[in-house]
């Protein structure tokens, strides 16, 4: 839903030589955008005084249909302001301001491009006006930096059968200068550059449809970064891990063939003054769609009980454990004792594992009666989500998905996409789009958030995260993210999470200090702390959220699962508090009444005061406390439970050891 209040600005024209220039700022005045129309199209952002983006080019070559931003003509030019509400489905916020300044630049050969600038963002897109179908050779996005600034770059390292674009989207972030960038890798996006006086630019994409999504490669000119995008797949087959993945073996000459008649991608520059405000950034929401779906209300986010990280590993139970329909059964029990709204039956239930291209969906494998599993998680309310690979999906969606939500299936977690090229963007579409149809959840592993899930907010959550399963064999083979794991922890809140929610998949309690974590594929542990795992669910967005631990884990300590299973996994307002890239990050959110507030720290301890001055003047609130216990630094299991009563002038004392956490839930006293 959105309310929408636009008003004409004075904007600013100048002519330069042969080139026309226009300057056109945010809101409070301080983020300012000027667009020059040349020999080529070039941007330039700047905030106060601070050069964020030196001019860059931009276009789009349509081969016969010419290359827009070339030699642009820019017939006429508008500047509005606008002031509009979004109402997200499933989001951290119930609403959200969208306020931006929009330079809109009508040009001749069919086409506009539109500026907006945001207090703390700046974005552009094409948008096109020509008849037919065109197809778009190759787009050109610059990012051009005035220094050579660290850069948080998220690099694309596992090729899936060996083809350059296929990746689960998932990269550690390498913290090197915009110099010493590889020049022959790709990396994925959202992507930092730390620019000077604390000021950061983020770089992303916003609301891919029908298109190539953006990779960055290392630019033409000194401390730049260009966009790159994988061509259209014409012919391919099946590849990859287990065979799971569609690995072109030809490939159009062009990136995309679409609409004539369209907007396409955004391409934007997130600006932050202070790093806290990157954990509180809406730019995703506002430059994405409103929600395709005239009904909604079938729509609903919780928690799930999952199987696949702890390997279904219960104990103390009278049947064998697997993937059978006693396990899940008992996951359900567990799933409704402690009031979570869902199950999944992750990889196994149908099919053959040694047979991907032979498989279907529509099979189960004789351990798994689902019909009686259903009606057992119908009886408790309880709602069960089906794994399936991308593969089986876009082959059988069409039958397996009215099968399935007929049966009473809630959703689907798919697998395996691992690309984001232009036949892929149409088939995930597609896929969620008949999940839409039939009531079905959609949760997207290997892939990023695109900005469809703004369009279908059926999507609950995306992957494109190193998540808590990295756990299972981090430090094997030279692997490095042993060391790596806990900065990535407390990076990824400011940076994977600007493009849409992560399904990291926290919750271990099994949990270990680094001199004493292992890799145990089938009896995991986390890296850091009890209470850093704990943290996690107020901290990381996820509509549709993980609890990755073993039902049997969980009731061994129930003190803590008592506290994650009641946090929420939507809220009505997000507050950033003191936070700092790679270092630690503090937030604090409300559903209703009640507060929910997260801390997090990388292998460095921590202390620090938090104020509860979010909190309303003048009223009393009851706080629970989980923090790190007193020897959590040697025994990463040990935590403190601490309740008091608290008001708005309260301050805290936040103390972390090494890979701490500290989390708790403040409510009004009754």
């Amino acid at each position: 839903m959105k309310k929408l209040v636009s008003c004409f600005i004075l904007m600013c024209v100048a002519i330069v030589a042969n080139a026309k220039q226009w300057t056109v700022s945010s809101p409070d005045n301080q983020l300012k955008v000027t667009v020059e129309a040349g020999r080529t199209l070039t941007w330039t952002i700047a905030h106060e005084n601070t050069v964020v983006l030196a001019p860059s080019a931009i276009s789009l070559n349509l081969g016969s249909d010419g290359v827009l931003g070339a030699n642009a003509k820019v017939k006429g030019a508008a500047a509005k302001t606008f002031n509009e509400t979004i109402s997200p489905v499933a989001y951290k916020k119930a609403t959200v301001e969208n306020s931006y300044t929009q330079l809109l630049l009508n040009c001749n050969g069919g086409y506009k491009v539109e500026f907006r600038v945001y207090n703390d963002a700046a974005a552009y897109r094409f948008v096109t006006e020509k008849k037919g179908k065109i197809k778009v050779i190759d787009e050109t996005a610059e990012f051009n930096f005035n220094s050579d600034y660290k850069a948080f770059i998220p690099y694309i390292n596992d090729n899936r059968g060996g083809y350059k674009y296929s990746y689960s989207f998932e990269s550690y972030y390498d913290e090197k200068p915009l110099s010493q960038m590889y020049a022959d890798s790709l990396a994925i996006t959202p992507l930092l550059v730390d620019i000077e006086g604390g000021k950061k630019a983020a770089i992303m994409e916003a609301d891919l449809d029908d298109y190539a999504g953006m990779f960055l490669v290392k630019g033409d000119k000194p401390n730049s970064l260009k966009a790159a995008f994988a061509p259209l797949p014409l012919e391919g087959d099946w590849g990859g891990w287990m065979e799971m993945n569609y690995i072109p073996s030809k490939c159009a000459d062009y990136i995309a063939e679409t609409d004539g008649a369209r907007a396409f991608p955004w391409r934007a520059v997130v600006v932050s003054t202070d790093d806290s405000q990157l954990l509180s950034c809406d730019l995703s929401v506002r430059l994405g769609k409103k929600s395709q779906l005239a009904d909604t209300s079938w729509i609903k986010p919780g928690k799930v009980a999952w199987d696949w990280w702890n390997t279904t590993n219960v104990t103390g139970v009278d049947f064998k454990a697997g993937m059978n329909t006693d396990t899940y059964k008992y996951f359900i029990d567990f799933a409704a004792a402690n009031k979570l709204e869902y199950i999944i039956i992750d990889c196994g239930w149908s099919g053959s594992k040694n047979d991907w291209k032979g498989s279907t969906l529509m099979h189960c494998v004789p351990e798994i009666n689902l019909e009686e599993i259903i009606a057992h998680g119908n009886k408790k309310g309880v709602g069960v989500i089906l794994w399936a690979s991308w593969a089986l999906c876009d082959k059988e969606h069409d039958i397996a998905f009215p099968h399935y939500a007929k049966m009473g299936v809630k959703g689907f977690k798919v697998d395996f996409l691992d690309a984001d090229d232009q036949k892929m963007i149409r088939s995930m579409k597609k896929i969620v789009q008949t999940a839409a149809d039939n009531h079905l959840l959609i949760d997207l592993h290997g892939m990023k958030p695109t900005g469809l899930q703004y369009a279908y907010p059926n999507i609950v959550n995306f992957e494109g995260v190193k998540g808590l399963e990295n756990c299972k064999w981090a430090g094997m083979e030279g692997d490095q993210s042993k060391e790596d794991f806990l900065r990535y922890d407390v990076s990824i809140p400011f940076i994977r999470t600007l493009c849409g929610p992560m399904d990291y998949t926290p919750g271990a309690m099994n949990n270990a200090q680094r001199n004493m974590f292992r890799p145990i594929n089938d009896h995991p542990m986390s890296q850091g702390t009890r209470v850093h795992q704990m943290a996690m669910y107020t901290m990381y967005d996820a509509p549709l959220q993980m609890l990755s631990d073993s039902p049997t884990a969980y009731m061994r300590n129930q003190t803590c699962t008592d506290f994650i299973a009641a946090v929420p996994t939507t809220f009505d307002e997000s507050i950033p508090l003191e936070s700092r890239v790679g270092e630690y990050c503090t937030v604090a959110r409300r559903k209703g009444g009640d507060w929910w507030v997260a801390a997090m720290t990388n292998w460095t301890p921590r202390q620090h005061k938090l104020s509860l001055d979010f909190l309303p003047a003048g009223k009393e609130f009851n706080i629970v406390i989980f923090q790190d216990g007193a020897n959590a630094d040697t025994e990463a299991t040990d935590y403190k439970r601490l309740t008091a009563t608290v008001n708005s002038t309260a301050v805290l004392n936040v103390n972390m050891a090494p890979g701490g956490g500290w989390t708790a839930h403040i409510s009004p006293v009754e």
